[in-house]
């Protein structure tokens, strides 16, 4: 397998934590965000929207993480990363999609790109931007966490809603926003950084990161 990311992605990020937790090898494909790489013309060949994540199994290629955590999951079931009921996987793709669909989409890359082009945003609104949103939903996945969490966000191991929300968390501290409203996520956070798959998935940990 080829993923073909970048090592600040959060979504790349989650997928690398998935692949982590499945004890899955694969190859790095790196495109570098800031210079437009994921544009290029053999990369928009493999994935027509430009943008990372993608992974490339054989002549397979799945964009969007959410697809390729699912797909992973259903092709790679064990370790699970989604518990065995219909109601608590409901639960758990609801956590995960909190920050998938209503966190991260506004403080990626190429709307931060837009604030500062389109409306000269300084790092002081960029940053306010980006707390507008993520505050609001670590008030909600707090008290998620604290209801279905037994160490991790749900139950009692690593699950997708960890996937997706440890990226968040160290998006968040390049925001400069204060993470102590939220105890109960930083106890998974802290857990989590004791794990050898979330640990080798870390940013600073990849190849193409910077010095």
């Amino acid at each position: 397998m080829i993923l073909h990311g970048y090592w600040r992605s959060g979504a790349s990020y989650r997928v690398r934590i998935g692949l982590a937790l499945k004890g899955l090898d694969y190859e790095l494909s790196a495109h570098d965000l800031r210079k437009g790489e994921q544009k290029q013309a053999d990369y928009l060949a493999l994935n027509p929207q430009g943008m990372v994540p993608a992974l490339q199994d054989g002549d397979l290629v799945i964009t969007q993480s959410p697809a390729i955590l699912e797909w992973l999951e259903e092709t790679h079931p064990e370790p699970a990363l989604l518990p065995n009921t219909a109601n608590d996987r409901a639960i758990v793709r609801a956590m995960a999609a909190l920050i998938g669909c209503d966190i991260h989409p506004l403080n990626n890359l190429r709307i931060l790109k837009s604030l500062r082009h389109d409306f000269n945003a300084d790092q002081d609104a960029v940053d306010a931007w980006a707390a507008r949103w993520i505050a609001p939903g670590f008030d909600a996945l707090e008290t998620l966490v604290k209801q279905h969490g037994r160490g991790w966000s749900f139950g009692d191991a690593p699950s997708l809603v960890d996937c997706y929300l440890i990226p968040q968390l160290y998006s968040a501290r390049r925001f400069n926003i204060d993470l102590s409203p939220w105890p109960v996520l930083l106890a998974v956070e802290e857990r989590a950084n004791a794990h050898p798959a979330f640990v080798s998935a870390h940013p600073d940990r990849q190849p193409d990161a910077d010095a």
